[in-house]
């Protein structure tokens, strides 16, 4: 029998997959669980084994093609006694029954009526729908012939329509911008923009910066573990900022413990936000421990799926490379994050006149949908105290 397997939900929460490399062939006997393939699925890089044994007929996608979720990946022909296995072992339900071709999911199938989830900013595993474009047939058919995107021209005509001298003009200021190159965002990249796309869509974004005065620290101090310290000590002072928002149901989880996500940037391969999880239960070198094996993981990109998922709160430090404040994106469902700039000095008044102090600027984003503006300064001046402390 010849079974279609589909790409599988891994678990990330997104619609879809880049294929990095097929580890088999066609004609080739798999058995089951026997890596099958690499894919880049929510910034992370990992292996989809056979769901079951036979032999590979056909490829439904090539290395660096993107497959949305529960599409077709693969033709196996399998043997009766192997479909027969394969079904016994799906167990009964009350209210689900097994589906025999589904082959979305690596193992047991099982499928219902009850509607589980919808994904927010996304439309069925398509991207970001485009904006309102106005334009009559005439211009759309000139702007495929010259290749111009019109989600990217300027309207000059009545009401926002795109006219055939926007179209032309804007090819012009392409043309004039000297070579090019169109590169398709793939993988992480791609992950990203959709996820930024999203947020815009929906948070309601308001921010707010200090300074926090670091002079009192050690020289030895390492700047990322005293600021994730901080968070720690500010998420029992203000918890409202360490939750989720379900904009569906106008409703906030307030989380007791604190998942701590790490904005990291690695240069060409983009933005990366891995977790470490119950953070507030790790202290002294327990924490630099985490900290440090999370930085050599996520370079290394073994860090496994659950990594890089369920942060209730996000960090970013863009002043180790440069820059003083910002306005750092909120994605939901989390409903804040702080980000530290650059280490200045800076001069400070005392009583026996002007001193130079370290100076830290700090800028917190959240989402006012779910955090008042007072739950946000209580929570920012938390962090400046904390950071102020000798330790």
């Amino acid at each position: 029998m010849i079974k279609t397997f589909h790409l599988p939900d891994l678990g990330e929460g997104l619609a879809e997959a880049e294929i990095l490399r097929w580890k088999v062939s066609i004609g080739e006997v798999v058995k089951v669980d026997q890596p099958m393939l690499e894919v880049e699925n929510a910034k992370a890089v990992m292996e989809v084994p056979a769901p079951f044994s036979g032999k590979i007929l056909k490829f439904y996608a090539k290395p660096g093609d993107t497959v949305e979720t529960h599409k077709p990946l693969v033709d196996i022909e399998t043997e009766e006694a192997e479909e027969e296995k394969l079904m016994t072992v799906m167990p009964a339900a009350s209210g689900i029954q097994p589906k025999k071709d589904a082959g979305s999911v690596v193992g047991s199938v099982l499928e219902g009526t009850e509607i589980i989830h919808e994904r927010v900013g996304q439309d069925k595993g398509k991207d970001t729908p485009r904006k309102n474009i106005k334009a009559t047939p005439a211009v759309r058919a000139l702007a495929q012939k010259m290749g111009v995107d019109l989600t990217l021209v300027l309207p000059s005509g009545r009401d926002g329509h795109i006219t055939p001298a926007d179209v032309e003009q804007f090819s012009k200021q392409l043309g004039a911008s000297g070579d090019w190159e169109e590169v398709p965002l793939k993988g992480s990249r791609r992950t990203m923009a959709l996820a930024m796309a999203a947020a815009h869509a929906e948070v309601v974004p308001a921010s707010l910066v200090e300074d926090a005065d670091i002079e009192a620290w050690p020289s030895d101090q390492i700047p990322m573990l005293r600021l994730i310290s901080a968070m720690i000590v500010a998420c029992k002072v203000c918890p409202a900022l360490n939750a989720w928002y379900d904009s569906k149901t106008l409703s906030r989880k307030i989380f007791k413990t604190v998942n701590l996500g790490i904005a990291m940037d690695l240069g060409e391969e983009g933005l990366f936000v891995p977790v470490l999880h119950h953070v507030d239960r790790l202290k002294g070198d327990a924490l630099k421990k985490a900290y440090e094996q999370l930085k050599i993981d996520m370079k290394a990109r073994t860090l496994p799926s659950e990594s890089l998922r369920g942060y209730t709160i996000v960090l970013s430090n863009f002043g180790s490379i440069s820059g003083r404040y910002a306005s750092p994106v909120v994605l939901p469902p989390t409903v804040a994050i702080l980000a530290a700039g650059r280490v200045r000095q800076e001069g400070v008044s005392e009583r026996d006149g002007i001193a130079i102090h370290r100076i830290l600027p700090l800028s917190l984003t959240f989402d006012h949908r779910a955090v008042t503006g007072g739950e946000a300064a209580r929570f920012l001046a938390a962090v400046c105290v904390e950071l102020g402390k000798t330790r």
